[in-house]
């Protein structure tokens, strides 16, 4: 029973990525696959390693997912904010609400996580060529 409706999830948060990618900007495209991929990785984690293999799969999920969905300027800054929102969100969801929680909290934290890594990318990117813009100007 717990393998269908994991399945039946997976299957259904696969086709919302895919209908929010379609008319989503790219942060909440970046914010659905990274919640996604911590889900995905806290239940593979937790079906090998327990507790603490839940942690890392929900980490290691919400950065892959950041990273495979986010442009290739603010890739690295995702998935760094993908992997620590979905590992904290994971503990702190289970400390909560046990396992259905912790896949919760993993979820909430990855895509948290995710979207506020890529905004801070967008910024510092956005910084970084009005300076440059400005370092070259000529002043009279």
């Amino acid at each position: 029973m717990k393998m269908n409706t994991l399945l039946l999830s997976s299957a259904l948060a696969l086709t919302s990525v895919f209908t929010v990618s379609a008319h989503a900007d790219n942060t909440t495209r970046v914010a659905a696959a990274s919640a996604l991929g911590s889900v995905a990785g806290t239940a593979i984690g937790k079906n090998m390693g327990g507790n603490t293999g839940a942690t890392i799969g929900a980490a290691l999920g919400g950065a892959g997912g950041a990273a495979v969905a986010s442009d290739r300027r603010n890739r690295t800054d995702s998935a760094i904010g993908g992997a620590i929102g979905g590992g904290a969100g994971y503990t702190v969801g289970k400390s909560m609400g046990g396992t259905n929680g912790g896949y919760v909290g993993s979820a909430l934290g990855a895509a948290g996580g995710a979207a506020l890594g890529n905004k801070i990318s967008k910024d510092k990117n956005y910084n970084n060529s009005s300076r440059k813009y400005k370092k070259h100007r000529r002043h009279r």
